[in-house]
């Protein structure tokens, strides 16, 4: 199917995108997580783009302002709500009348907090983590320290001292009940309590991650929102989906959720 790049504007700015073409009246808006451009990380935004617009649903990519091809400063994925509705209504003009948008880690909470617009979400492994410091979420270091429980090589190099005590202790002192719903976890779950349409949710399991957002999930700010979330897990660790069998698992959960 043709593949071209279009423009738009975006408070001032010029923001380029990628639209797959395809006759489908419903379309995918794939949103780019972190500071990617719109390729996505291991071009796997444009190959995702390419089996989605095969099946008969047209596709758009853009790079937000201050990123790629796009002018502006780039106010992280916090600030790019403007640019996400400049991206829905330039989709919207290309003929597409049902929109659902996509997005991994941060572009994925983005759709949370600022998508009521669309007509669906599939959001892949949610950021919910607060900066704190460089460890992980509590989540990541429980699921990772049972893990290493029942190694007995680990119990090895805590003997024989080749475990960083201080490291260790930091990590202890973050799975301490009440630190893992922070601010941004409840904003996330109050912007999809106010999301009317239907609402997927891929999750690598073992990807640091999806483990803080399923931990976060579990807690009473999602309760309104859980019985009308479909869940699929996927067990890999891979944050962006990035081997091939990954790649087709995700081509088919997002087909799945574009019917």
């Amino acid at each position: 199917m043709p593949r071209r790049v279009i423009t738009f504007p975006c408070e001032g700015a010029t923001l380029f995108g990628t639209l797959d073409e395809a006759s489908g009246r419903t379309g995918l808006l794939i949103v780019s997580g972190g500071n990617e451009i719109r390729i996505g990380a291991h071009r796997g935004m444009a190959w995702l783009a390419a089996q989605i617009a095969a099946a008969g649903y047209p596709v758009l990519r853009y790079d937000r302002r201050g990123i790629g091809d796009s002018e502006g400063d780039n106010g992280g994925f916090e600030g790019a709500g403007p640019d996400l509705g400049a991206a829905l209504a330039a989709f919207r003009e290309h003929g597409v009348d049902r929109v659902i948008g996509f997005g991994n880690c941060d572009a994925a909470s983005l759709l949370a907090l600022d998508g009521r617009a669309l007509d669906g979400l599939i959001l892949a492994n949610p950021w919910v983590i607060e900066a704190m410091d460089d460890l992980p979420a509590p989540a990541a270091i429980r699921a990772r320290y049972a893990q290493r429980l029942r190694d007995p090589a680990e119990w090895r190099r805590l003997l024989t001292g080749g475990v960083d005590l201080g490291k260790l202790a930091r990590g202890l002192g973050r799975m301490l009940p009440g630190k893992d719903a922070g601010g941004l976890a409840q904003r996330i779950a109050g912007g999809l309590r106010g999301f009317g349409g239907p609402i997927t949710l891929l999750l690598a399991e073992r990807d640091n991650t999806a483990i803080a957002f399923a931990d976060a999930w579990r807690g009473k700010a999602f309760d309104a929102v859980r019985d009308r979330a479909r869940i699929e897990r996927l067990p890999s660790a891979s944050h962006s989906f990035a081997s091939a069998e990954d790649q087709l698992w995700l081509r088919e959960k997002v087909l799945a959720a574009l019917v």
